[in-house]
């Protein structure tokens, strides 16, 4: 029986970070994967892949628009086979990436299915062996999964779910994504601008329902002026698969009919047959993993990260559990996470971003805030790159100058976020922010003017 000091079920963001962690600080680490490339989901069927399929749609959009930049593109055309094979050959190449790092930091990887077994120990399943092993400390960070509607189960065909919809053979001429999140507003971007004549249908009163008012509404705006079709407060109650087409009942009663349909909503954590029974480790009523502050189960040396261990559900939060797990286990001096600091990214077109309370949360919790506002219209940048579509908002708290939140939609906002990020990380004010130099012409200038404008003091609006 093969012996370590730390061995992590599941390679995603939160799995090959720690075991990497783990391996760096002298750990005999070993990692568990079931699927033949390491990832997980977020590398191979998540993050990155649709992140090369919008880099190419906006590419498309880009060339549709030169001449307003003087350069004239005769008969612009794509390849969708093409597009999804430079997506794929983006995912193998960074999974061998992170296969090399196991190398190098001497990680070593049994590829099965891991179970807990009790006791310290680990069955690990595939189809040539099944062996065992043993491990000072478990870490569980096996995701989630896509979690199918009731009565709307994914086929391939007709009924998709995000890993179809990352891999079309060809295009449909209409599509219905039913859920308007991260991934059902991506999903639309890459589609309408490949000329798709998309509808979103989302069960609540607007789309990006997490994201500020001010943001979601004028994201709205956007993309219908698009041509994305956007039904809120509306669920689907029946559909009829035809042979090429899905006809669906929506809640108002209409009926329409598609070529295709996205489900892009509900996920749940990956926790069956991984051997929870022979362990203490409990589960909450959505069915995550229970820890505590420092990623510790009920299970004396069982930790878990990343998404099996609750929501917000991102790479990066999953990633930086790991290292605050490790660390922990390595008896290092440590600082608990902090969620209000953890940046929300929507990669569409154009993109969203934000960290901190909203508006409305703000003033639930009560607060006593400011408002501050700066549209991408009034800025150089956004101008001379032909997105001025945008909006940069921020709220503060009046008595103090803390910054609560921020958000963000328009060109680059995903890269920016960052900066109010470490504002808050750092407990900065509104005087700090105000205090910067920011370059110029950047969009970076948006956040400057944003804080100014909560002041009434807005030097180029």
């Amino acid at each position: 029986m093969s012996e370590y000091d730390i061995v992590v079920i599941g390679s995603g963001p939160g799995g090959y970070i720690a075991a990497i962690r783990a391996a760096q600080l002298g750990f005999k680490t070993a990692i568990i994967e079931k699927e033949k490339s390491l990832g997980g989901i977020c590398l191979n069927w998540g993050c990155i892949p649709t992140k090369s399929l919008l880099r190419a749609s906006k590419v498309y959009e880009l060339i549709k628009r030169s001449e307003e930049f003087g350069i004239k593109v005769k008969d612009a055309s794509f390849d969708i086979q093409s597009i999804v094979k430079c997506s794929r050959n983006v995912v193998g190449k960074l999974s061998s990436g992170i296969a090399y790092l196991m190398k190098k930091n001497g990680i070593k990887v049994h590829q099965g299915f891991g179970k807990l077994a009790g006791n310290h120990t680990i069955k690990v399943s595939s189809s040539r062996e099944e062996q065992e092993i043993s491990s000072k400390h478990i870490i569980l960070a096996t995701g989630v999964r896509t979690q199918n509607l009731h009565g709307i189960e994914a086929d391939g065909d007709l009924l998709w779910n995000a890993q179809h919809a990352m891999t079309p053979n060809r295009l449909p001429k209409s599509l219905l994504i039913i859920g308007s999140g991260a991934i059902g507003i991506e999903f639309a971007s890459f589609y309408s601008t490949l000329e798709v004549d998309v509808t979103i249908i989302e069960i609540k009163n607007a789309i990006l329902p997490l994201e500020d008012k001010d943001i979601s509404n004028l994201a709205q705006e956007i993309f219908t002026r698009k041509g994305i079709k956007i039904y809120t407060n509306s669920s689907v109650k029946a559909f009829t698969k035809g042979k090429n087409s899905i006809k669906v009942q929506l809640s108002s009663g209409e009926s329409k009919e598609f070529d295709k349909v996205i489900v892009a909503v509900g996920i749940q954590a990956s926790t069956e047959n991984i051997g929870l029974e022979n362990t203490k480790v409990k589960l909450s009523a959505s069915g995550f993993v229970e820890t505590n502050e420092w990623y510790e189960t009920d299970e004396s040396s069982v930790y878990a990260i990343g998404d099996v261990a609750g929501p917000p559900c991102l790479a990066h939060k999953a990633s930086h559990e790991a290292v605050i797990c490790i660390e922990k286990i390595a008896g290092k001096n440590v600082h608990a996470l902090r969620k209000e600091c953890i940046p929300n990214c929507t990669y569409s077109h154009p993109q969203i971003a934000s960290v901190g309370l909203t508006e409305e949360q703000a003033i639930k919790d009560g607060y006593d805030i400011k408002i501050g506002k700066f549209h991408s219209n009034f800025n150089g940048k956004s101008i001379t790159l032909g997105e001025t579509e945008g909006l940069v908002k921020v709220v503060i708290d009046k008595k103090t100058g803390e910054l609560l939140g921020a958000h963000m939609i328009g060109v680059g906002v995903t890269e920016l976020i960052s900066n109010f990020v470490l504002v808050k990380q750092l407990e900065g004010t509104d005087f700090d922010i105000k205090s910067v130099v920011f370059p110029h012409p950047t969009i970076s200038e948006m956040i400057h003017e944003s804080v100014l404008a909560a002041y009434g003091e807005s030097l180029n609006s």
